[in-house]
């Protein structure tokens, strides 16, 4: 061997190998982690997929179990009510109709609602009720029966009603004066006061109303004519002999007769200008 140069001994090659086993032994390591660590992560993916899977399938039967549940409340319910009710009325299609919402979330008002607000101009009937109220001066008051119709009018002719009682003529009542004439017991509010105990309080009207006729010869014209109408009364109104519908109006003519209740008095219809 030649001054000065050096041949490795057995320690620098234990050395050497003993360092390179040393490297080996570390990247195998880290080859080792490495796949231990994807594995885990293969792992932990696919148990996160089973999880979602499981859960998947798990809400799946929970909404299949609450399908079962409202269909079988459902027929229950049909079955119930003899099988009348409408198939609305199923949970299903309850769920699935679409609800109308505002903007706030709450339900959207009906339309009933909505005109609960808004001012109401239809006719209440208290005008009507006062109008049929006459009171006095004691301060009580007394609501009238009868309220004139809209074909009223006043008569164009003289009408009279002569009262006789027996065979002697015992007043004169001139009953053209204006459109309508109460008779009745009330001397407060009748315009024609009935003493006899057989009449009501407010027995009946004589009415004179506009109404459109034809003549002989098929020509419409309007004229007025009087019309009595009972109110209810309890021996009711008699025109020559013969009891009269109440609530009703019924055409006199001239010379007829009336009686009220069971009065032995007459009153006879006559005109000062009938021919």
């Amino acid at each position: 061997m030649a001054h000065g140069s050096h041949s490795p001994s057995r320690s620098d090659n234990y050395r050497r190998d003993r360092d390179s086993g040393t490297r080996r032994d570390e990247d195998s390591r880290k080859y080792r982690d490495n796949d231990r660590r994807r594995d885990s992560e293969k792992y932990k993916d696919r148990d996160d997929y089973r999880r979602r899977d499981d859960d998947r399938r798990e809400g799946s039967s929970r909404g299949q179990r609450r399908r079962e549940d409202g269909d079988r409340k459902y027929k229950d319910s049909r079955d119930s009510r003899g099988g009348s009710l409408r198939r609305s009325a199923s949970p299903r299609n309850r769920a699935s109709r679409p609800r109308s919402k505002s903007k706030s979330g709450s339900r959207s008002p009906s339309p009933e609602d909505k005109d609960k607000g808004k001012p109401n101009f239809k006719p209440s009937g208290l005008l009507a009720a006062e109008t049929k109220t006459v009171k006095h001066g004691d301060g009580s008051s007394t609501v009238l029966k009868y309220h004139e119709p809209p074909e009223a009018r006043k008569p164009t002719m003289g009408w009279r009603l002569y009262v006789f009682k027996g065979a002697e003529q015992v007043d004169l009542l001139h009953i053209h004066r204006q459109s309508a004439y109460l008779f009745g017991r009330d001397k407060t509010v009748v315009d024609i006061p009935l003493d006899h105990p057989s009449s009501s309080k407010q027995h009946a009207v004589i009415q004179y109303r506009q109404i459109t006729e034809k003549n002989e010869y098929g020509e419409q014209k309007r004229v007025i004519k009087p019309f009595i109408i009972d109110l209810e009364s309890t021996n009711g109104t008699h025109v020559n002999g013969e009891q009269i519908p109440e609530s009703r109006y019924y055409e006199l003519k001239l010379s007829d007769i009336i009686k009220f209740g069971e009065s032995n008095r007459e009153y006879v219809l006559l005109s000062e200008d009938a021919a």
